[in-house]
């Protein structure tokens, strides 16, 4: 162990700024992988300079051009070294033994304080804030909360580890931030699974039916939505179709921005609705350490089967009969 540590092992006691410094972006002898590729592609290119710098005279023999390019060649050498190349996946791989593991990319602190800036401060959405930067609007909203606690106790005088946040900002691969070109974080329209497809269901189709997307969820529940209507960022969907049907620019913003009015206050109505549900509904009771909540339950509610989700209980979980030994898996009602 110490004559590694004294060996190849040495590099780690300083390293690399701006890199991850895994284990995996080193060979066996200490050297940075990238860093050769890197001198070789340089050798290459020097070493066709040096033979287009070589003529051949009236004997036959190879020389040296006399002309400019020999000086220009010999001031591209004095220049300094480009700095190193990007990590690729290879550098990526914490550990060497786990060839499938990829250390995942997390926010710059200048992309962080953006997110802060464009919600709070511009007043823009979440939703539009993750479609412009490429973060999905979960994160979005954990990064404003996040540091709006960070500047409050920034404001009470509590400490805060910025150094630490530094240290492990520097181990691992993070995205920055570019205002005018931003670089997509992660995927943020990816389809989450809903809960009545978790099942195994056998529904027969005539051939001659137009089964679609739509029917397929209706199949699982009645309720279900396709998935261009349940992604994050359906309002993307819809641009793209706006595309297709060849409306301008201009025309697009409008629809959308129109969309986003309307949709902004049915928001507000379901809220408000549910508020005056609660209130109505539930009974509270404060105390002096805590809040008490009561609310009315029929022992029907859970249906004829016990299974129902407006029963009480329903919120811990109930397992799944789909695979279930005597349990009936044809379908028992038509759609």
């Amino acid at each position: 162990m110490f004559r590694w540590l004294n060996g190849p092992g040495s590099v780690f006691r300083h390293p690399v700024p701006g890199s991850t410094n895994y284990l995996n972006a080193y060979d066996r002898y200490g050297g940075l992988v990238r860093a050769k590729v890197r001198s070789l592609e340089k050798k290459e290119p020097e070493k066709k300079e040096e033979d287009e710098d070589k003529e051949v005279d009236e004997d036959g023999e190879t020389v040296p051009k006399r002309t400019q390019k020999v000086k220009e060649a010999r001031i591209q050498k004095t220049k300094d070294a480009p700095p190193l190349p990007k990590e690729n996946t290879e550098d990526l791989m914490p550990f060497p033994m786990n060839r499938q593991f990829r250390s995942q990319h997390v926010l710059s602190e200048e992309l962080k304080d953006a997110i802060y800036e464009m919600v709070l401060v511009d007043g823009k959405s979440v939703r539009n804030v993750s479609a412009v930067l490429g973060v999905a609007m979960d994160r979005v909203g954990a990064v404003v909360r996040l540091k709006a606690l960070e500047k409050e106790w920034e404001k009470e005088g509590r400490p805060i580890a910025f150094s630490y946040a530094k240290a492990v900002l520097g181990m691992l691969p993070s995205t920055p931030y570019v205002p005018n070109d931003p670089i997509t974080h992660e995927s943020i329209n990816d389809l989450p699974v809903h809960r009545a497809t978790r099942t195994q269901i056998f529904h027969p189709v005539s051939e001659s039916r137009h089964f679609t997307r739509r029917d397929a969820g209706t199949v699982f529940d009645r309720g279900l939505k396709p998935a261009e209507d349940r992604v994050p960022h359906t309002e993307l969907v819809q641009l793209q179709k706006w595309r297709h049907e060849g409306k301008i620019k201009d025309e697009r913003i409008r629809l959308q921005r129109e969309k986003e009015a309307k949709g902004a206050q049915s928001r507000k109505v379901l809220e408000r609705k549910s508020k005056e549900k609660e209130a109505r509904e539930i009974k509270k009771v404060e105390t002096e350490r805590s809040e008490f909540r009561f609310q009315d339950t029929r022992v029907e509610s859970v249906g004829p089967t016990g299974r129902s989700k407006e029963g009480v209980g329903a919120r811990y979980g109930i397992p799944y009969q789909d695979r279930k030994k005597g349990q009936i898996k044809i379908p028992r009602r038509v759609t």
